[in-house]
């Protein structure tokens, strides 16, 4: 046990070189960046429950607490150790401390020492008729009261003991049954102890790895620095250059819709002025038609008279729109606009959309050789961590630690099967005792029970029953056995007691308010030239603080080793790793960086000029007002069809001949000038009306033109003036993306090693599995409940022995008895 202690307080010092290992966690990830350790699963996750039975060493701890108050003496120990238990320390403390102990135990020694003699001389007394060995029972009238309060007591002392004895099983049982798991618990200890170690080689296998992730992050970003770093450029310029653009595509949009608007209202003027003479003249040989057949001799008589006079009214109504010729032509405006087309501002447009667009292609043609650098400043950096993760001193330490380890656990299968084989010897010993105590108890029940069952209140003490008498016997032999065992299983007791008593409160106890380390951690207590004597094992600097209770808190945090062990006084992480350093010679790469973009030209004076014509074509002074007009009125002033309608109605009334006919035949001329002439006018009526409005809508814009060369020239403005400002602050920016990938991943190195690389808490459980687990908990704990409910028992047997004789004399049938006159007294 001792080696093995030793062994786990070693760890704790020795682990302090294994700077990876344990359960680590990244801190908060940076975009795509989010590393985690590979963390390991131990069996042993939490301290070892008790259960119920724990009720019971609470109890014998607050025992031990009334017999020993007093608290860990630090001061005294540290002497002892200091002095190497030599004579001259002083004892006095040490006298005093155990005072409670001693106590008990020289106690304990009075019990061992009077029980056998006194037990001989009362055996050699009643031998003699002495002490209540004369086989009379003077009668009393106190008796049947006597003998009841005799039976009460002796059974309740009889229960208490009981319950010594079953505290002796339990304990017993317990010693037993944890010595067998002890095996597991050791076995899952050295286990969870090497995955501690085999999770290093993996952890630093990792960290190497998570560089080669940054990196291929950091090149996809220098691969793509084109839509990187030149799209950021793009999106600075965007909402200045974009709309200007769009607004001179709009602007060649309208010149396109503004030519084919003057070309349809040209047609449709055109078409126009010659229907509308074609259709004067139509309709005047219409009426000239109707004015001759108007001449025929019946218009001069009853019923034609009033007819003709009719038709001939309405004849004046038979004309055209003669405002239609006269609309004035676009053909001015139409060369105008022809002139601009010639221009092809749509390629124009196109061509400034394209000078911004190859702003990424010109970003990564002209950092080409810069990237190929910065990729070789990553590469070299790439092989400086792994240089100094290499430096850290891991293998010499893991293989003396490993071989340390193998010792141990070798010793410990080595004396398991020593400790197995006594703690059976200990066990059957035990059991023994148990039941001798169970046996003299057995008698003193069957004493009870026979002689309360077997008494009988009419028999004379000379007369009593046989089962009467058996009871009493049983009680005297119980008394005997007590006499004769009683001072050997106090011997026992005493042992056990002064051993396990010392063992809870100078090791359990202190071990857990954590006394003991801040005795091992006084200064040139362990060596003498070492004034720290971890830091002088781990760091090999003695004078810097570093303390197995402070070791021991941080393990069971679950820190890691490096800060635990304050490795940077040893291998200093930080230094070695230098991330100013590394990420400067970056800096230095992007400040190299040279991105000329001169030479982005939105629209040349050629397409400037080409919009200042458009904006003087003219189309904005067209009097739209008239034409829209004239559109909304018909080509005729009547509409022919109703005209054509009513004079056929007209002529019906005429009596037939030739005037009928002639008038019937005109209805029919009107009908189909309607349906060839004005229904087509109509038409060209409309296709004009939609393009005036056409016209009249893009003449608005034309005020807009020059608003949007001011706008082209604050774009093209803002280009020249700004775009190295734009394109230094972008290249800082995207250079700060790529630096600050490595500089997230240094800090998590720095972090994962400083913080949580090494994970020592399986070793604080280890060394709590050793010493609060098999030492105290399977171990001492249990001798102490055996001790405490063995010596409980075994001192209510004093009293029981002296009730028990008492008691026998009211069961036992008597050699003589008292005799009166009168008649005898009954019990």
């Amino acid at each position: 046990m001792a080696h093995l202690l030793g062994f786990l307080l070693l760890l704790l010092g020795l682990c302090g070189d294994l700077v990876s290992g344990g359960q680590p966690s990244a801190p908060r990830p940076l975009e795509a960046l989010n590393y985690t350790l590979p963390t390991a699963k131990y069996r042993i996750q939490q301290a070892y429950e008790v259960g119920p039975i724990s009720a019971l060493f609470r109890m014998v701890h607050v025992f031990l607490y009334v017999v020993q108050p007093h608290a860990f003496p630090e001061d005294t120990v540290r002497k002892i150790i200091q002095k190497k238990f030599e004579p001259s320390v002083d004892y006095e403390k040490v006298v005093y401390y155990e005072m409670g102990i001693i106590i008990c135990s020289f106690l304990g020694l009075l019990f061992i020492l009077l029980m056998p003699l006194v037990g001989c001389f009362v055996c050699i007394c009643r031998c003699c008729n002495k002490c209540g060995g004369k086989m009379h029972q003077r009668e009393k009238e106190d008796m049947v009261f006597r003998r009841k309060c005799l039976g009460a007591t002796l059974l309740v002392i009889c229960i208490l003991i009981s319950l010594g004895i079953i505290y002796g099983f339990v304990a017993n049982h317990q010693v037993r049954t944890r010595v067998k798991r002890t095996r597991r618990l050791a076995d899952s200890t050295f286990r969870d102890l090497r995955t501690f170690l085999d999770q290093t080689p993996k952890q630093i296998k990792y960290i190497l790895a998570q560089y080669n992730t940054t990196k291929d992050l950091a090149f996809s970003d220098l691969n793509n620095i084109n839509s990187k770093l030149g799209g950021e450029i793009c999106g600075q310029l965007k909402p200045v250059v974009i709309p200007v653009l769009d607004e001179i595509k709009a602007m060649a949009t309208a010149i396109r819709e503004t030519k084919e608007a003057l070309e349809s209202m040209k047609s449709s003027l055109d078409s126009l002025h010659s229907s509308s003479e074609q259709l004067n003249r139509s309709l005047t040989d219409v009426r000239t038609s109707v004015e001759q057949s108007l001449q025929d001799p019946q218009c001069l008589v009853q019923p034609g008279v009033e007819t003709c006079s009719s038709i001939q009214t309405s004849l004046s109504q038979l004309q055209g729109n003669s405002e239609l010729g006269q609309l004035p032509s676009v053909d001015a405006e139409l060369n105008k606009v022809n002139d601009v087309l010639s221009t092809d501002l749509d390629g124009m447009v196109e061509q400034g959309y394209k000078s911004f667009n190859d702003i990424p292609e010109r970003v990564q043609q002209q950092s080409t050789a810069v990237v190929a650098e910065i990729k070789k400043v990553l590469d070299s950096t790439g092989s400086e961590i792994d240089s100094v993760t290499q430096q850290l001193p891991i293998k010499e330490t893991l293989d003396n630690f490993i071989g340390y380890m193998n010792e141990s656990e070798k010793y410990l299968h080595d004396i398991l099967p020593k400790v197995e084989e006594a703690d059976s010897y200990w066990w059957l010993v035990c059991l023994i005792i148990c039941f001798l105590l169970t046996l003299i108890i057995i008698f003193f029940n069957l004493g009870l029970l026979l002689g309360v069952c077997g008494y009988n209140r009419l028999a004379t003490p000379t007369t009593r029953g046989c089962v009467s008498n058996t009871g009493g016997i049983f009680l005297m032999v119980g008394a005997g056995l007590s006499f004769l065992f009683s001072w050997i299983l106090m011997l026992l007791v005493v042992v056990a007691f002064i051993v396990g008593a010392n063992m809870e409160k100078l090791i359990c106890e202190p071990y857990a308010n954590r006394k003991l380390f801040r005795v091992l951690d006084t200064p040139y207590l362990l060596n003498e030239d070492w004034k720290y004597y971890l830091s002088g094992m781990v760091l090999s600097k003695p004078d810097i603080k570093l303390t197995f209770e402070q070791v021991y808190s941080d393990c069971k945090d679950d820190k890691g080793i490096y800060t635990t062990l304050q490795l940077q006084n040893r291998f200093n992480i930080t230094e070695q790793l230098d991330i100013g350093q590394h990420t400067q010679k970056l800096v230095r790469e992007f400040e190299s960086m040279n991105i000329n973009l001169d030479g982005i030209v939105l629209l040349d004076d050629s397409g400037k000029r080409n919009l200042q014509e458009f904006s003087e074509c003219g189309i904005d002074k067209i009097d739209y007002a008239s034409y829209l007009t004239q559109t909304g009125k018909s080509p005729t002033k009547v509409n022919l069809l109703s005209f054509a309608y009513d004079l056929e109605a007209k002529a019906n009334h005429l009596p037939p001949g030739n005037l009928k006919n002639s008038m019937k035949e005109a209805a029919q001329n009107i009908t189909a000038i309607h349906e060839q002439q004005v229904i087509p006018m109509e038409q060209s009526l409309v296709t004009l009306h939609r393009s005036v409005k056409t016209l009249q809508l893009t003449s608005g814009s034309l005020q807009g033109v020059n608003k949007t060369l001011y706008s082209l020239d604050d774009a093209q403005n803002f280009i020249t003036r700004n775009i190295s400002s734009i394109i230094i602050k972008e290249t800082k920016k995207f250079g700060r993306t790529i630096i600050s990938h490595f500089e997230y991943y240094l800090q998590w190195v720095e972090y994962a090693i400083t913080e949580k690389l090494a994970s020592c808490k399986p070793v604080a459980t280890a060394l709590d599995s050793t010493v609060q687990v098999i030492f105290c908990t399977y171990l001492t704990d249990p001798l102490n409940l055996f001790w405490f409910g063995i010596g409980k028992a075994t001192l209510l047997l004093l009293p029981a022995l002296i009730l028990g004789i008492k008691l026998a004399k009211y069961y036992r049938r008597m050699e003589s008895e008292d005799v009166y006159d009168d008649e005898p007294l009954r019990y």
